[in-house]
């Protein structure tokens, strides 16, 4: 059913709310060849931003095509090579004859070899003859340019989940084999060629990026800013006329503020709202909305909770009173913290659990903003 409160899939066009200077520096860099990164936590826009991106490049003529694919469930070296493999071919090839042309063409010589079988019931495209080796996957990685340069085709390879690759055996050996192929593509191949890095775990995706540096100076981030009040405002208002319905200002702004602008929860909040309601937008919808709302989430929010150490409650207790110094002996005393080394150990595990973040002024963010609510009025009573 078409609805103007879409939050359950990617949106372009007339349902896709601000962020044209994200849209603008992502087209930019695409158009110079340039490689880019995407990190933001789950449901913060990426994958529409990229949609509404491209979609605008092709209303402009530019010529390009996309392979694009998720390290979801991939696990191994092995896979990611076999499932870029597979999805590369895919944009260049449609019959198993010129599937099985592109590997020995492009492959020859490595122990990737065409797999008729497994591609014929929906499998890979290619297996591996023996265990992987380094000359493999410096032939996997390479195969968009090559592919791209021999076709004189504009590639963009968009990566999902990339933050997954640290999940591997050995990640920091495919790391420096990935970066040395980028490093040492042609010319033409990097005019012709790009790779687009998403990734949901921000921590995981700074840690490749930011803390180990892989690709220096050969990849750009595009970061998403929050969107703006008045934009949401206009989008909410807007959303409700058209089925005839009326929501104050005033509702708005207090979602908004709940929800921190994060454009994911208030098209939520706005869906459950349309269907609990038939004219007016009045109190008791929009607290039964967002009751129902957090009565969704709070499965995965009480199951986080109860992962953490009581000393990372402790941690989470201060960050949402506003502290910042946490290891200062004030903090640490009234926290509770122990030590100055045991703030650092409890900074680094929330971090890796992916609950909070710091930004470059040392700043610590609780990265779901329905979480942090849930967390104040629900966990902590504050």
């Amino acid at each position: 059913m078409e609805t103007t409160f879409t939050y359950d899939k990617t949106v372009t066009g007339r349902n896709f709310i601000g962020r044209k200077a994200e849209c603008a520096q992502l087209r930019d860099i695409l158009s110079r060849g340039l490689n880019v990164s995407i990190y933001e936590p789950a449901k913060t826009g990426k994958n529409s931003l990229i949609c509404q991106t491209l979609f605008e490049m092709k209303a402009a003529e530019l010529s390009f095509r996309t392979a694009e694919f998720s390290l979801l469930n991939i696990r191994t070296m092995a896979d990611y090579c076999i499932r870029l493999i597979s999805t590369v071919a895919g944009v260049f090839a449609s019959t198993p004859e010129e599937h099985c042309a592109l590997v020995e063409e492009y492959l020859g010589g490595s122990s990737f070899a065409y797999d008729g079988p497994s591609f014929a019931h929906g499998g890979a495209l290619v297996s591996l003859s023996e265990d992987l080796k380094a000359d493999d996957l410096r032939a996997a990685l390479s195969f968009p340019y090559r592919l791209a340069e021999k076709t004189g085709t504009r590639l963009l390879v968009i990566v999902h989940e990339f933050q997954n690759i640290l999940l591997n055996e050995g990640p920091d050996t495919m790391l420096n084999i990935y970066e040395e192929v980028v490093r040492k593509a042609g010319p033409r191949q990097r005019e012709l060629c790009s790779w687009i890095w998403v990734g949901s775990r921000v921590n995981a995706m700074k840690t490749i990026f930011e803390q180990k540096r892989y690709f220096y100076r050969m990849v750009q981030r595009v970061k998403l800013e929050p969107i703006s009040y008045k934009e949401i405002e206009n989008h909410v208002i807007k959303g409700f006329l058209v089925s005839g319905k009326v929501i104050e200002k005033e509702f708005v702004e207090k979602i908004c503020g709940i929800l921190q602008n994060n454009i994911y929860y208030v098209n939520h909040f706005a869906a459950i709202c349309d269907g609990l309601s038939r004219g007016y937008i009045v109190v008791p919808v929009v607290e039964e909305s967002l009751q129902t709302m957090l009565a969704i989430h709070q499965p995965r929010f009480v199951a986080a909770m109860n992962e953490l150490t009581t000393f990372q409650l402790f941690l989470l207790r201060a960050i949402l009173d506003g502290e910042s110094m946490f290891s200062s002996a004030d903090v640490i005393e009234r926290y509770r913290l122990n030590s100055s080394a045991n703030v650092r150990r409890l900074k680094d595990a929330l971090c890796k659990k992916e609950i909070i973040t710091f930004t470059e002024d040392d700043k610590a963010v609780i990265l779901d903003p329905l979480f942090e609510y849930w967390m104040r009025k629900y966990y902590f009573n504050i």
